[in-house]
């Protein structure tokens, strides 16, 4: 059997990877082909296009880039016609799918959604052409649901994939996020945190010269998460660089996202100490104290991780502009959009300034904020549903492709 996955952005490569190895480890036979990135070509998916090429965000930015998008997308209706796959899932993209699915339709191909475009927030109207278009739409946000139901559409509600990621390292942040900030000083002065039991300290242990009985606590780290576009990150790295000079005793490291080269990275940080890990966001996430963080699917991952966060975005100005007087939601956030009360901090557009972030910052460092943050995460947590997302779409597809056969 042949299925067709179409995926535009890392966070949609993520889950369509997991998605993958779902779906072989039901059914081994399986070929897969489409538009991706890395992980999912590392499941053995045949790449036509790399979202590295077409991973654009805003309205002037996706006119600018017009031509790049034209050319996919003849390239893609070309290789799905010759391919001809049993099934297509598209993966989130709507811009880009929800134009491609006529297309789709017209050679009797069953269409597979996962991942809804956020029409409740902007484009009601799009509902009418999925319901027309798509033969399943599986939604990963609790009150999607209901939305669909609203307009007359049955969708099937998966759970969110993230509650899938590195489960282990959520569960083990969460604990040590449970202890107080004293608890974990007193741990750090007497000698490190997580020594085996019985382990004597030694100078290995300290990376430092001095005995590590009386070395200094190690410093708190700071998560910079500047997005996975080419442009968010160009707006968004360099002011936080400058806010994390008023913090010197901090730790500060950057998620370098997967479809990005580290020397793009350098090129901005030039003589900045800041750190660099590239493609390491949940381990940096699983020991990080706090996240500054671009708005997106990151904002949901820092506070499954329970790191206090402040969210940011700058975009093109004439772009948000746009995007506000068209969209209608109150919040930006996924964390302050499925609360639907603003949890976390949301500098956007102007107020998105080193000042500002600096500001924000000093307030997370407050017992009281991380309290209340606290409790924030944990009725997010619980508003996601189950895990299993992945297995649940693998399940979904192969079962309604066996009852159409």
């Amino acid at each position: 059997m042949k299925i067709y996955i179409i995926a535009g952005e890392d966070s949609g490569d993520l889950h369509s990877s997991n998605l993958l190895k779902a779906m072989q480890a039901k059914q081994p036979d399986l070929q897969f082909r489409g538009v991706g990135g890395e992980l999912m070509k590392a499941q053995g998916m045949e790449l036509v296009a790399h979202i590295e090429d077409i991973n654009f965000m805003g309205f002037i930015e996706v006119i600018q880039n017009l031509k790049t998008i034209r050319k996919l997308f003849r390239t893609v209706e070309a290789d799905i016609s010759e391919w001809q796959p049993d099934a297509v899932i598209l993966v989130d993209y709507p811009g880009f799918n929800l134009r491609l699915a006529p297309f789709i339709k017209s050679l009797h191909i069953p269409i597979f959604y996962y991942i809804s475009p956020q029409v409740w927030a902007w484009k009601k109207g799009r509902v009418r052409k999925i319901k027309a278009l798509v033969d399943r739409m599986m939604v990963i946000l609790p009150f999607e649901k209901d939305f669909y139901a609203k307009e007359g559409m049955e969708v099937d509600f998966v759970g969110h994939p993230l509650l899938d990621e590195s489960r282990e390292q959520r569960e083990e942040r969460r604990e040590e996020r449970a202890e107080s900030r004293e608890q974990r000083e007193e741990r750090r002065e007497a000698g490190g945190e997580r020594r085996e039991a019985g382990k004597k300290p030694s100078f290995e242990d300290s990376g430092q010269d001095s005995k590590p009985e009386t070395r200094n606590p190690k410093p708190e780290t700071i998560a910079l998460l500047p997005g996975s576009r080419k442009q968010e990150i160009r707006r968004m790295l360099p002011v936080m660089l400058k806010a994390a000079k008023a913090f010197p005793e901090k730790r500060f490291i950057i998620a370098g996202a997967p479809s990005r080269e580290r020397a793009f990275y350098e090129e901005i940080l030039g003589e900045s100490s800041v750190e660099l890990w590239m493609n390491r966001t949940y381990e940096l996430l699983g020991q990080a104290d706090y996240a500054w963080v671009t708005s997106g699917t990151a904002t949901l991952e820092a506070a499954l991780f329970g790191v206090p966060e402040v969210v940011c975005y700058r975009g093109n100005w004439l772009s948000f502009q746009i995007g506000k007087r068209l969209v209608n939601v109150e919040f930006i956030s996924l964390v302050n959009l499925i609360l639907g009360r603003e949890a976390v901090t949301e500098l956007l557009q102007t107020a998105f300034t080193a000042k500002r972030l600096i500001a924000e910052q000093r307030l997370l460092m407050l017992p009281e904020r991380q309290a209340a943050l606290k409790a924030d995460y944990a009725a997010l947590y619980a508003a996601l549903g189950e895990a299993g997302a992945s297995a649940r779409v693998a399940e979904i597809v192969l079962q309604e492709l066996k009852a159409r056969a």
